[in-house]
């Protein structure tokens, strides 16, 4: 069981802390350059690239999307009423427990531990997460005003492009999938990489509160996303995907969002290191409950 934890968690580790070390040591890294090559070409490819390649139960691909829309709105319930537990501004707490960060994290941990199977799925979740991050996400942050600009975000399109997919069974032309498997294999090592960089240039505050409300969030965002997963009679792979994405960490583009809004973004900043160092503990416990359970 430790091998195989080891495995999963090793890379994500290792690949982020090359670019923690690479930030760390003053090299250079066009972290915007890389987040829009990402966004707009490396995420659309993968989501296209692995839902044509991947063979997807409907059914439970559905499950899950279905499933992280009440995942988000029952951890946004949660982050408003610990924002008045703690006297924050639900401005800071409530995106932080609502985005997690299933992308950078999520996708390589689930393809990892679930396979391409598993990683199909962690597509579903973080397609209906996304569009909610960077719509509802952007809004709440006061950093997007323009529904057209909202609308015309990459990763809106590239659902509306997957869907059809999906529903249809459709297959691409081989150079077509070709191209996008290409393009769509740069995604995750490029997610991790930002990932490491991202967080050696956070300059920790608070971490009392960081650590307390950071660990809550992975420990609220599992057992949410258990229970609605026993409540919805999701198989085990999908509920395993479910509890595995909801427990990520909080995302580093809330950091990036608060950064540009002028809004508390050191208190925002300590969520994210604390909450994704955190994690490196937390996950591989959630791992090792769930692994034995799907075989």
């Amino acid at each position: 069981m430790l091998a195989e934890l080891f495995a999963v968690m090793a890379p994500v580790l290792i690949v982020a802390g090359i670019g923690y070390g690479w930030a760390r040591s003053g090299q250079s890294y066009p972290t915007e350059f890389i987040a829009r090559l990402v966004l707009n070409i490396g995420t659309p490819s993968l989501v296209l690239s692995t839902l044509s390649r991947t063979e997807i139960d409907r059914h439970a691909f559905g499950q899950v999307a279905i499933a992280c829309l009440v995942v988000m709105l029952l951890m946004g319930l949660i982050g408003a009423g610990l924002s008045r537990a703690f006297k924050q501004d639900w401005r800071i707490l409530v995106p932080a427990y609502l985005f997690p960060n299933s992308g950078n994290m999520g996708l390589p941990i689930v393809l990892y531990a679930f396979g391409e199977k598993g990683l199909a799925l962690a597509v579903a979740f973080f397609l209906v997460l996304s569009v909610g991050h960077f719509s509802l996400g952007l809004l709440l942050s006061g950093t997007e005003r323009s529904p057209k600009r909202l609308l015309a975000n990459p990763i809106i399109i590239s659902l509306a492009l997957a869907l059809p997919i999906v529903l249809l069974d459709l297959e691409l032309p081989r150079w077509l999938a070709n191209t996008i498997g290409l393009l769509g294999g740069m995604t995750i090592p490029l997610m991790l990489l930002t990932l490491g960089v991202s967080l050696a240039s956070i300059r920790v505050r608070h971490l009392g509160n960081g650590l307390l409300l950071g660990g809550l969030r992975i420990l609220c965002g599992a057992s949410v996303a258990w229970v609605i997963g026993v409540a919805l009679g999701l198989p085990p792979l999908a509920q395993g995907v479910l509890v595995m994405q909801s427990a990520m960490p909080v995302a580093v583009f809330n950091y990036l969002f608060a950064v540009r809004a002028g809004r508390s973004p050191e208190e925002v900043a300590s969520l994210v290191m604390c909450s994704t160092l955190l994690s490196f503990g937390l996950i591989p416990l959630l791992l090792a409950w769930w692994l034995p359970a799907l075989r």
